[in-house]
């Protein structure tokens, strides 16, 4: 009988991996994560396990074995899901498990952008020091508003940080439970427009779809208050880099944190790289020792459960059930 196989796209952390080999399941490491290096091997897979790496039809069309696509962490965004589904090809995801990381990163940015951290490192470094001490204001953020944008789990813990940090928190969120916003003493408001208007800080927590593509654009952007600032650790594509760059530059905001973009890696002559004002990192709001092992064992769960012909938790596409049992 041959050994249940499970293709890895991209590193995970060595928990998962022990869990994967303690249930005799058979792991391969994909040399690289493109769609021609997996269509290659996924012939030999009955699971794959994704970090973010592009699983389209043609793809799939190529993996008559598979039986399930572990995404480790929540986005799903280059999956093509529907395709996954036609194929019998249960696609799970591990959403809450790196929550904590990326709320952290969230405060984390909001702080590096309202006292310059970056920028009074880099004076420090080149040696004017007395130049940044007198010259550059900072932002104290006790006692201002922060704004929520989506109160899932990230963004309920966000709000959790900063109002200990001493700040109001609202937020617009239509379909966060009254008792969520109770648990914070965080204000519902009734629209992005009365959120933005109203809020220091800014702090984005929704994922990426029609609905909210661009949702941070020229429009909303010149809504928020010139004082304030825009954090983004959900989606790329949720806020308009373009006008972002646009606003900051011109003075009609004061600054933004960013951990996710419209294209990553982001091009290295983007207008906001330029900018003192802005402080990003690489994605990597949710990779801290914890929130890997947490996701990698989660996404192990997954494939040991299809492996023992059990349904995991978090399937995004239960159909596909039915099309693998009638296939």
């Amino acid at each position: 009988m041959t050994a249940f196989t499970c293709l890895i796209a991209q590193p995970i952390h060595r928990d998962g991996i022990e869990l994967l080999h303690e249930a005799g399941i058979s792991v391969i490491d994909a040399p690289a994560a493109d769609p021609a290096t997996l269509s290659a091997i996924l012939g030999d897979a009955d699971a794959l396990i994704v970090r973010g790496a592009e699983v389209n039809r043609a793809m799939l069309d190529q993996a008559p074995r598979l039986g399930v696509i572990g995404v480790h962490g929540v986005g799903v965004n280059a999956i093509d899901i529907a395709a996954a589904t036609d194929h019998g090809v249960i696609v799970a995801n591990t959403p809450g498990s790196n929550a904590q990381a990326v709320a952290e990163q969230a405060i984390a940015l909001m702080f590096a952008v309202a006292r310059r951290v970056p920028l009074a490192d880099r004076t420090v470094r080149e040696g004017d020091f007395f130049a940044f001490k007198y010259s550059v204001p900072m932002i104290e953020l006790a006692g201002l508003t922060f704004g929520v944008v989506g109160f899932g789990n990230i963004g309920r813990r966000a709000a959790r940080m900063a109002k200990g940090l001493g700040m109001r928190v609202i937020t617009y969120s239509p379909n966060a439970p009254d008792a969520a916003l109770a648990d914070v003493d965080a204000e519902r408001v009734d629209s992005l427009e009365a959120l933005l208007t109203r809020a220091d800080v800014v702090s984005v927590h929704v994922g990426l779809n029609e609905r909210t593509r661009n949702l941070i654009g020229r429009e909303a952007l010149a809504r928020m208050k010139p004082s304030a600032l825009l954090i983004n650790t959900g989606r790329g594509g949720t806020v308009d880099e373009t006008a972002l760059a646009e606003a900051l530059a011109e003075g009609r905001l004061a600054g933004a944190g960013l951990d996710v973009f419209a294209q990553e890696p982001m091009p290295y002559d983007h207008p906001l790289l330029t900018l003192d004002s802005v402080v990003v990192s690489p994605h990597n709001g949710g990779s801290t020792a914890a929130s890997m092992s947490r996701t990698a064992r989660a996404v192990a769960r997954h494939i040991i459960d299809v492996s023992r012909g059990q349904t995991p938790a978090q399937v995004l596409n239960p159909a596909a059930w039915t099309t693998k049992v009638n296939s």
